[in-house]
């Protein structure tokens, strides 16, 4: 592929499953085209959304994006849906989710599954925000599954992370993670239009959690605003919130900083995904990694032990190898 089969939209979804193939050739050609798409990267607004099951994201997107491209932007859209354990399946189902915006000539919608990455992203989200960036994109979204570490991994990969609460705020800032507070940008209370009253108390209780949180250096601490997503009611005011802060950021070089502390991570998890790829295809690894697995299983080894035995065979040259 070639950067400008990325001006059609049959061409980016090509070019994403490309990514996200597992095949050898197929990230050999992937890798090649992200290092040829680069100068033509960087300039959208990247911006991620996380949230627990439940609290909206999807209609919060629909209408949000919806906005966005009746201001003459387009948006793109890439929704990571959880797999199961079970199955090995998802379902992988933002276009009826997001009805209005799947319709809307301005944007491009992108689900992907999770698989056994952590963090509530796909393997794959940055190489695909880059190609939606070559393509022409204004903004892209990355909305997470909204579970486990979720919300540092979308972090390290945009420039705001928005965080959705629900306006129920009593058992919810009980459970608030501090995690969250250090890493979230923007705090917005959706569904405010059910009741007002507790989306009031709410936004007062996260206020009052964030200011016990010392922000980073140079951050300031995150604002919480009420919005509707069934409505669009506070959607206006949270984009140019948005816009303001992004361009704060940019004027204090804190948003260059981000990004390239960002590469930096990016190059860190590729190779430790390199390094395990290495490892799980070594020889000396195949011919012995179902035995000790099943002796960790049983009991007969701790998995301490287990681990640095396979580490240190990977250690020793292989047989025939220089000494």
């Amino acid at each position: 592929m070639t950067p400008e089969d990325l001006t059609t939209r049959a061409g980016l979804s090509r070019a994403i499953t490309l990514a996200e193939s597992s095949r050898r050739d197929h990230q050999t050609a992937a890798r090649r085209l992200i290092s040829q798409i680069m100068p033509l990267t960087g300039k959208a607004c990247r911006l991620g959304v996380t949230g627990v099951p439940g609290v909206g994201k999807s209609t919060f997107i629909d209408t949000f994006g919806s906005l966005l491209t009746s201001k003459g932007l387009k948006v793109a859209v890439l929704a990571i849906d959880p797999t199961s354990r079970r199955s090995g399946g998802s379902i992988l189902g933002d276009k009826t989710r997001m009805a209005k915006l799947s319709m809307d000539p301005g944007a491009f919608i992108r689900p992907s599954p999770a698989g056994d990455t952590l963090g509530g992203a796909a393997a794959r989200t940055r190489e695909a925000m880059l190609l939606c960036e070559a393509a022409g994109f204004d903004v892209v979204i990355v909305e997470t599954v909204g579970v486990g570490q979720s919300e540092t991994m979308v972090s390290d990969m945009v420039d705001l992370l928005l965080a959705l609460m629900l306006p129920n705020a009593g058992d919810e800032l009980q459970g608030i993670k501090k995690g969250l507070l250090e890493v979230v940008d923007i705090l917005a209370v959706n569904k405010c239009d059910l009741d007002r009253k507790a989306a009031e108390r709410a936004r007062s209780g996260y206020e009052t959690a964030l200011h016990l949180v010392a922000p980073a250096e140079g951050a300031h601490t995150a604002p919480v605003r009420l919005v509707s997503g069934q409505t669009g009611e506070g959607l206006e005011e949270l984009w140019d919130l948005t816009v303001r802060m992004r361009a704060a950021a940019h004027a204090s070089g804190a948003l260059q900083r981000r990004r390239a502390l960002q590469q930096v991570r990016w190059l860190d998890s590729l190779v430790a995904e390199g390094l395990q790829r290495r490892f799980e295809a070594d020889p000396r690894i195949i011919a012995c990694l179902k035995d000790v697995r099943e002796d960790v299983s049983n009991g007969r080894m701790p998995a301490s032990a287990a681990a640095d035995y396979l580490l240190d065979l990977t250690a020793e040259p292989p047989l025939g190898g220089r000494g």
